[in-house]
């Protein structure tokens, strides 16, 4: 009678998803639940992170950019956040990449790279 909800509009994103999801469930049963302290907001955190910045700006304004140069500045502003909301928005936006970067690999490919069989 209705229609069945998408619960993933981004393309390659449910894939994506369940190949967390499966390399998650590899972790727990490795390494059981983990709870490690963050470790950020070190010394320095936040000269890198502007560092980052500043190099991923440079290299989009030289049409240079590539995805290491954007993750490295994502990860570099999580790494210097410590405040719990603004580090989970910052992980959150570099999962985001990390999942964009995945599906340009398998269009570069021409191949999914989340599909079962995917080196571990």
């Amino acid at each position: 009678m209705y229609p069945t909800p998408t619960l993933f509009a981004t393309p390659g994103l449910r894939d994506f998803a369940q190949a967390v999801d499966a390399e998650r469930q590899r972790q727990l049963e490795r390494w059981g639940d983990q709870r490690h302290p963050d470790g950020t907001g070190q010394p320095g955190d936040w000269e890198t992170a502007d560092l980052a910045r500043r190099h991923c700006q440079a290299m989009s304004a030289a049409g240079l950019v590539t995805w290491r140069d954007i993750v490295w500045e994502e990860a570099a502003e999580a790494f210097a956040e410590t405040d719990p909301e603004r580090l989970a928005a910052e992980l959150i936006q570099l999962a985001s990449l990390c999942q964009a970067w995945v599906v340009a690999l398998s269009a570069r490919v021409g191949r999914d790279l989340t599909a079962p069989g995917r080196p571990s």
